[in-house]
């Protein structure tokens, strides 16, 4: 399709100023429709039940008691300590056996149907298993954590070596490097910035599983006040929690890029 035929602004991008505005906006005009929704003295007087959505007013006024009676500050670093080693331990594992299975396809061929069992099996599932094994205690979150992203991990650093072009690989060879050095000097550096983009995006999908394993006998996490709010019906804590995680996650992303833009200067930063 020629591009004097498109309409105006199809699939342009806005500048950055107005890409922030615009989200602003949209979230201003989700906070306004929820005032609406829940304005009133009384529960009758409101168009939903403040059980169901309480008003944001009602959602501010509860966070005093959320952080001193319900143990926020312990709840927020115990989730990020179990994600943090679970995920470090799968890095460590994944990544090393994934540029060796890139780098040597024979590899790549016999790790393949872990791979594939553990990219499939429903995550959920791995929960009894975890308990039957590491019983109900932290190693169990840790290691559900660990279980569940190893096989992603391999997979995706399998997929950065194998992305790196031929043509660098014979480069190299011909200059007379050894297979040692072709990995370590070519196909390495080269799928770094691939693999880094990765682990950042698979971090976010390890923090949404560890809110299954804190189900399960957690005396603290995020996932723990998920589940007891539920119980008590304090749907203005639930709404809480739900901010905060995605305020971490915001939060860890970002970091996790701008560390992005430190070891990989020569790529183009992405708005």
């Amino acid at each position: 399709m020629d591009l004097e035929l498109r309409p105006p602004g199809l699939r342009v991008p806005p500048s950055p100023l107005a890409a922030r505005l615009l989200g602003a906006a949209s979230v201003g005009l989700a906070v306004l429709l929820w005032w609406l929704l829940t304005r009133g003295e009384s529960p009758e007087a409101r168009f939903i039940s403040p059980v169901i959505l309480p008003s944001p007013g009602e959602v501010l006024a509860s966070f005093g008691s959320l952080v001193r009676e319900r143990a926020l500050v312990p709840s927020v670093a115990a989730t990020l300590r179990r994600v943090l080693i679970g995920f470090g331990l799968a890095v460590v594992l994944g990544v090393p056996l994934g540029i060796l299975a890139g780098s040597w396809r024979v590899v790549q061929a016999w790790l393949a149907p872990f791979a594939l069992f553990g990219r499939n099996i429903p995550i959920a599932a791995l929960i009894p298993l975890t308990i039957l094994w590491f019983g109900i205690e932290e190693t169990q979150k840790i290691m559900f954590i660990f279980l569940a992203c190893v096989p992603f991990i391999f997979v995706d650093a399998v997929g950065a070596v194998t992305q790196v072009h031929e043509r660098y690989v014979e480069t190299a060879q011909t200059l007379g490097a050894s297979s040692r050095q072709v990995i370590t000097k070519v196909l390495v550096p080269l799928a770094l910035p691939e693999i880094y983009r990765s682990l950042r995006a698979l971090f976010g999908l390890a923090f949404g599983y560890i809110m299954l394993a804190e189900l399960i006998n957690a005396k603290h996490g995020l996932g723990y006040l998920l589940s007891t709010s539920q119980r008590r019906g304090l749907s203005e804590h639930i709404i809480w929690i739900l901010l905060i995680i995605g305020a971490l996650a915001y939060g860890i992303d970002r970091l996790l890029e701008w560390f992005q833009h430190g070891l990989f200067p020569f790529q183009v930063r992405e708005e």
